[in-house]
């Protein structure tokens, strides 16, 4: 808007001043426009992203429970190995035990045969000593 100029008339003044509140509608209208356009260009990329966001929120929680179903899978192997484990060791301790009995078995039966022996050779001395 240039300066007022003091030998202006009312009318101009008036025309001058309703031109520059065009312009400035105009000037705010363009605004506007372009305030739409971008906004829905802005509201499609919010949604795409959004929805990007989704997708890897989905995929986030497929994967975590997928790592649920193969951890609980593992989890009853090993649990599965352990009772397997548990049990051949009772059945080794079992038959260990079973070891040390036939052969404690084996040593007494040993020494009571060399103690009838021993018995046998006394009374074969007393017999062939009379």
């Amino acid at each position: 808007m240039p300066p007022r100029l003091d030998n202006e008339k009312f009318s101009n003044r008036l025309d001058t001043a309703a031109k520059a509140r065009a312009e400035m509608l105009a000037k705010a209208k363009a605004r506007a426009e372009a305030a739409k356009v971008n906004f829905a260009s802005k509201a499609q990329e919010r949604a795409g992203i959004a929805a990007a966001r989704e997708e890897r929120a989905a995929k986030r929680a497929e994967e975590k429970r997928l790592a649920a179903i193969e951890a609980e899978k593992r989890r009853a192997q090993e649990e599965e190995q352990r009772r397997l484990a548990e049990i051949e060791a009772k059945a080794q301790a079992e038959r260990e035990h079973d070891e040390r009995i036939a052969a404690q078995e084996a040593l007494e039966f040993e020494q009571k045969a060399k103690r009838d022996a021993r018995y046998a050779a006394r009374k074969a001395q007393k017999k062939k000593g009379r």
